[in-house]
């Protein structure tokens, strides 16, 4: 008998016919022998519907106050689920219970709308599992010490899963999505990317920060940290398919290198379209003039991505840094009326229409030329590179937005990843 955690996406619970379907899926694990905790998104659109309504009744200035009852309206969502899932799994002769975040409790700091989990107490949990009981516990949500509900942030369900999966020391997390696994790239761009039986832990981590959106970055940092094996797999395969070939489908992420992996020199494309770009032009090349500017901009909670600063030129350089798009509006007026007067900055340009593209591979540490191979291929298609930035295993390129398919598609080429690893 092994204890699995079952995590479904919003999509999985969008009708009472799809959550019937997730019911019939659960048992059949059940009826192998397993126990099982689910854990459940709101069904897809609820959470931004319930958002939308407090928009409209809201104060324009978002306080604690405001965000504490934020959480307190969009943990609602996920309790529906729950509700509906344990009557689904009841109606197929099973024993089932659901809690809310704080019943278990899953305990979080105090940061309303992107509150970090700190402990879960299993006690409850057990007890029910031994009793034979399928438990669903809300994803998405918590408890501070206060005992308010906080909400783990947009797709913090992930999150929840892999959580309450390291709490449990359960013998895998399973991710119930609406793709059946983790790609070479998204398909949408590139229809030749392939599944990925296997991705290390490293390589999916920096996927995940990196722009691709099968798994939310905190989910994978928490699965590194306590070791939780993770199984990426789809919700909308038939749920009476053969659970043998189930528990071997989709993708699983690994914290073991084997030598097959290492064949592969990279793994992954990812792209991120939310960036944009800012250059601080004429910066006096002095000691602290980059904490003067970034400084600035982290006290303002604008996070930083790329850094490039150039030669100096007559004691004046050139800075530049990337943003989310979504910060670029609010850095900007911060740089222009407060930074660039204090430091005597000649000029500000900003950039709005550019993106990141990534290689990722394990495989690339051990391989030379991977770097000019990516720029070769870029440059092959006329595309320019304004920024780069590099690690042990990945390298990012910033580019003209309008190029960013023509690019992930070039080095899909490149580095063959439409042909099956041998």
């Amino acid at each position: 008998m092994a204890l699995i955690v079952h995590k479904y996406g919003g999509t999985s619970m969008g009708s009472t016919e799809r959550i019937r379907n997730v019911a019939k899926r659960v048992a059949k694990w059940v009826r192998a022998g397993h126990q099982l905790v689910v854990v459940p998104s709101a069904m897809s659109g609820e959470t931004n519907r319930l958002l939308a309504l407090a928009k409209e009744v809201a104060p324009a200035k978002q306080t604690d106050a405001v965000s504490r009852e934020l959480d307190m309206l969009a943990s609602t969502g996920e309790q529906v689920s729950v509700g509906l899932l344990s009557l689904a799994l009841q109606a197929e002769g099973l024993e089932a219970v659901s809690y809310a975040g704080w019943q278990v409790p899953i305990r979080t700091d105090k940061a309303y709308t992107k509150a970090r989990i700190e402990s879960i107490e299993d006690g409850k949990v057990r007890a029910d599992l031994a009793a034979g009981k399928v438990v669903i516990i809300t994803g998405f949500q918590g408890v501070d010490e206060q005992g308010n509900i906080t909400t783990l942030g947009r797709g913090g369900s992930d999150t929840s899963a892999v959580a309450v999966a390291a709490a449990m020391k359960a013998d895998e997390c399973l991710i119930y999505t609406d793709v059946d696994g983790v790609y070479t790239t998204d398909p949408r761009v590139v229809p030749e990317a392939r599944r990925l039986t296997t991705v290390s832990f490293e390589e999916m981590l920096e996927m995940a920060s990196l722009g691709s959106k099968v798994l939310q970055i905190r989910s994978v940092e928490f699965a590194g940290k306590y070791q939780v094996p993770l199984r990426v797999l789809s919700s909308f395969t038939p749920w009476d398919i053969d659970i043998n070939e189930e528990a071997r489908s989709g993708t699983l992420i690994t914290f073991e290198e084997d030598e097959k992996m290492e064949q592969a020199v990279v793994s992954g494309i990812a792209f991120n379209r939310d960036e944009a770009k800012i250059s601080v032009v004429g910066v006096p090349d002095k000691p602290g003039i980059a904490y003067n500017i970034l400084g600035a901009v982290a006290e303002a909670n604008v996070e930083v991505d790329m850094i490039i600063q150039n030669i100096s030129k007559d004691g004046k350089t050139d800075f530049s840094f990337t943003v989310h798009r979504n910060d670029y509006a609010r850095a900007m007026d911060l740089l222009k009326s407060k930074v660039a007067p204090a430091l005597g900055i000649d000029t500000i340009i900003g950039d709005t229409k550019i993106c990141k593209v990534s290689i990722v591979g394990i495989g690339m540490r051990s391989h030379v030329g991977i770097a000019s191979k990516m720029f070769r291929a870029l440059s092959e298609e006329g595309i320019n590179i304004q920024m780069i930035s590099t690690s042990e295993i990945k390298t990012s390129v910033v580019i003209d937005e309008k190029y960013m398919e023509l690019a992930v598609r070039a080095l899909h080429r490149a580095f063959d990843l439409d042909q099956p690893r041998s």
